[in-house]
């Protein structure tokens, strides 16, 4: 026989050692926190569209008109007013006097004006907005004030026969319908575009009249215009005791802007709404002789002018009830990772991370799916959809997981508890908190008396 050696065979490999429940615990948390970056793509897609869904509502509202504001009237007077400078001439100070035409604005003493909003709602693929009609109907008092001298103005000086009368309307592209009507004493006036309200920014429309009678007396002109808008409808109010009052069949109105209704009532009819707001609330005097050019919008908003406005609002935005469940999606991370790290810990079944992360897909699958149905069906139908797509799912892999069809109900029976518990979470948004941080204390001490026994760093129960 040969005397040379031969190599021993390589040792058979065995089956690999099972990791402790230590190590099973870290490989779950590590994968639920990579499933952070599907869920913040999600949020990030729900964001998109949500913007999308914006910028088609602008689309469909194009040429309609925008959200409205609406002012006035203003009755505003020319007046002749002396002017004093000091120039040189010569190496000489020289003082020079002059006439320069200035404009005196007359706000109302009364201003009563009711406004009939019709809405409707636009579609245009999956996307809709809300516009209306607002017929704007109303009166104004006009007066001139006793004690005029303090304006450095006197009644002589007044031209009262070149006087105008202005409205304001921030997006003019809405007047529709028959021609705006102003009467004074029952004699309809000639109107022209422009000149609005510094208000409005203005826009709006005017008539010139002649108020030679207000040196005598008070006089009251009475309008009546209709005005196309979309999402809101505001008020500038001016005068030194105005009322306004909105009516509409609108159910879901939301009263913003800085002045809030006196009184107001909703229902499935509808809604009433009534204003009632003083010059001494609003901060500014009957009677002006200051600038009356436009006032720059900035960012929509007006500066230093006070609005009551009312919204139409959609009472239901599936793109925000989407967005807070998202925030959610932890808690059903956590919840059913748990559930099959005690089935794997205690009950036996061998679930490896690879599995983990297939469930954690599908989890975070919903979210796509809510979101996808919501835009389609609306928000109710969409979550049953995409929550019973996922128990489906979920629960006939955990039956081949988890080696039991036991196991598996009682995954569908945790999930269905879930999505109930989520739903009535984004219903009760005042008691979220309480309720998201009760189930979270039960979840822990539901985990920590299960495992009351178990070795961590073996492989078994002690």
């Amino acid at each position: 026989m040969s005397d040379i050696p031969h190599d021993p065979a390589p040792p058979v490999p065995g089956p690999r050692a099972d990791r402790t429940p230590a190590t099973k615990m870290l490989f779950a948390m590590l994968i639920a926190a990579m499933l952070a970056v599907p869920l913040f793509t999600v949020y990030l897609l729900v964001y998109d569209r949500q913007n999308q869904s914006k910028t088609a509502q602008s689309s469909i509202a194009e040429g309609w008109g925008g959200p409205q504001v609406v002012a006035g009237p203003l009755l505003v007077i020319p007046y002749l007013a002396q002017t004093t400078e000091t120039v040189s001439e010569g190496g000489k100070q020289v003082t020079k006097t002059g006439t320069v035409w200035r404009a005196l604005s007359l706000t109302p003493d009364t201003a009563e004006i009711t406004s009939e909003v019709k809405p409707d709602t636009r579609h245009r693929s999956i996307y809709e907005v809300v516009v209306y009609e607002a017929r704007n109907t109303g009166t104004a008092r006009f007066s001139l004030p006793a004690d005029l001298s303090r304006y450095g103005v006197t009644r002589e000086a007044l031209a009262l026969d070149r006087a105008e009368l202005r409205f304001g309307v921030s997006d003019a592209r809405g007047l529709f319908g028959a021609p705006p009507a102003v009467k004074l004493d029952g004699k309809p006036l000639d109107l022209q575009p422009g000149k609005g309200p510094r208000e409005t920014g203005g826009s709006g429309f005017y008539t010139t009249l002649d108020a030679s009678m207000l040196a005598a007396q008070p006089f009251t002109v009475a309008y009546d215009y209709q005005v196309r808008g979309n999402g809101s409808l505001a008020l500038a109010p001016q005068g030194g005791d105005t009322t306004w009052k909105v009516r509409s069949a609108w159910p879901n109105p939301s009263y913003q802007g800085d002045l809030l209704p006196a009184k107001h009532a909703e229902g499935k009819d509808g809604f009433n709404a009534e204003w009632r707001v003083g010059n001494l609330a609003l901060g500014r005097a009957l009677v002006s002789t200051g600038d009356t050019e436009p006032a720059q919008i900035t960012g929509g908003e007006m500066p230093g002018v006070f609005q009551a406005r009312v919204n139409l609002v959609t009472p239901v935005d599936v793109y925000d009830q989407v967005n807070r469940s998202v925030k959610y999606g932890f808690l059903f991370i956590g919840f059913t990772f748990m559930a099959f790290l005690m089935f794997d810990l205690i009950g036996g079944a061998r679930v490896s991370p690879i599995e983990l992360g297939l469930v954690g897909a599908g989890l975070v699958l919903f979210f796509v799916m809510l979101l996808a149905f919501a835009e389609v069906v609306g928000f109710m139908l969409a979550y049953v959809i995409a929550a019973g797509a996922t128990i489906g799912l979920l629960t006939a892999y955990s039956s081949a997981v988890l080696g039991s069809r036991l196991r598996a109900g009682f995954i569908a029976a945790l999930l269905t508890a879930l999505y109930g518990v989520l739903y009535v979470l984004l219903s009760l948004e005042a008691y979220s908190l309480l309720i998201g941080s009760l189930l979270l204390f039960a979840a822990l001490a539901a985990v920590m008396y299960l495992t009351r026994s178990l070795d961590w760093g073996g492989r078994k129960i002690a």
